[in-house]
């Protein structure tokens, strides 16, 4: 859970975000700017990060509605193992998957991950869990997330991964040998509920 600080901000910034879409007075704009600044310097103070790289982060006020970002994941398990990938960023492991792209569902961007990261065709199975970044025991983050986990199965019976250009490795893991996770983008909950998945124990999409 994060704390209830970063929560707070975060929601100054959303408010002031969608705020200043739909204002047309002068003086409401200025007022939500005025928001949207003391926000990022909630932001930056809680997380030890440059103003600058938290407005960068963020992007432009007015953009739209402010909604979580989406992240999507991918779990391949074959013989009792599941594949995982290296990040370049912080030298963890992680299921495969990022940013959703727009125009392409849920499911699509899942295969588009595991094909770009760890150069392996799959088929989508289930989505497995729902999450909300913020509750889901994750490192903190000045964005919000709805992270959404996929089962899915290699169409080649004979699976060979080879990291692919966003990654620097990709291997599989049994349970029990699992790699440092990047805590920021999976836990070990998030691979303990796949195995789960896959044998067939769970009765729902878990959910928050």
């Amino acid at each position: 859970m994060e704390s209830n600080w970063l929560t707070y901000a975060k929601r100054i910034q959303s408010i002031a975000d969608t705020g200043m879409t739909f204002a047309v007075d002068d003086f409401d704009k200025e007022r939500y700017q005025e928001l949207a600044d003391i926000s990022s310097k909630m932001l930056a103070d809680l997380s030890n990060i440059p103003i600058g790289r938290i407005e960068n982060l963020l992007g432009p006020l007015g953009q739209g509605y402010a909604t979580p970002k989406v992240d999507v994941r991918g779990a391949v398990i074959a013989n009792q193992k599941i594949l995982l990938v290296k990040e370049k960023t912080d030298g963890l492991w992680s299921l495969p998957g990022g940013y959703a792209d727009t125009g392409l569902s849920a499911s699509e961007n899942v295969i588009k991950e595991l094909s770009e990261e760890a150069q392996i065709d799959v088929c989508v199975v289930t989505l497995y869990a729902l999450k909300h970044k913020a509750k889901g025991g994750y490192d903190e983050d000045i964005r919000d997330f709805y992270k959404l986990f996929f089962l899915c199965e290699c169409i080649d019976e004979n699976i060979e991964v080879q990291a692919g250009m966003e990654v620097s490795d990709a291997a599989f893991f049994a349970i029990d040998e699992l790699p440092p996770l990047s805590t920021g983008r999976v836990n070990l909950h998030d691979i303990e509920t796949a195995f789960a998945a896959s044998a067939g124990q769970l009765t729902k999409v878990l959910f928050d």
